[in-house]
């Protein structure tokens, strides 16, 4: 996962010059801001509002409008587990909880070393594999306690 660089606003304006020409350029500039610097700070939110022509609002609605757009910089991963009715029929909350646990973290939290952000979605469309999480871009399938310890080592070894 990238987004760890710290807030520029003469790379935030490149950035949303690279879309200024694009229809429906905000969401693709928000993107690219996310991308950059790991989330929306309010001073992108200036910043798109001016050059968009709209109102500070509006472009708070759009990124609180859209769960993957966030207010706050994520950790080195983002841990992703499905709740969605499959998942949760093979033990994504049970799961859950062991990732709680074994991260010390709640859902929502990032943990204290900024290794993993731990969320939780509705459905990650692997519901063949169920339960499922995805960590940062990477889908996993049936994943049970001891198959999340392996995979939370794994990401946790490449910081």
């Amino acid at each position: 996962m990238s987004g760890r660089a710290m807030w520029s606003e003469e790379r935030a304006s490149s950035l949303i010059s690279n879309h200024q020409d694009q229809r429906g350029a905000l969401l693709p500039m928000l993107h690219a801001l996310q991308e950059e610097f790991g989330c929306i700070e309010d001073a992108a939110i200036r910043l798109l509002a001016k050059t968009l022509n709209l109102s500070r609002a509006e472009v708070h609605g759009v990124v609180s409008f859209y769960h993957d757009f966030r207010r706050t910089r994520a950790g080195r991963h983002v841990i992703k587990i499905c709740r969605a009715e499959a998942c949760q029929a093979m033990g994504a909350e049970s799961l859950i909880e062991h990732a709680q646990r074994h991260l010390s973290t709640d859902l929502g939290t990032t943990t204290t070393d900024d290794a993993f952000t731990l969320e939780a979605v509705y459905c990650l469309g692997n519901c063949a594999l169920s339960p499922a999480i995805m960590i940062d871009a990477q889908l996993h399938g049936r994943v049970d306690a001891a198959r999340f310890n392996a995979l939370v080592g794994v990401y946790g070894k490449d910081q």
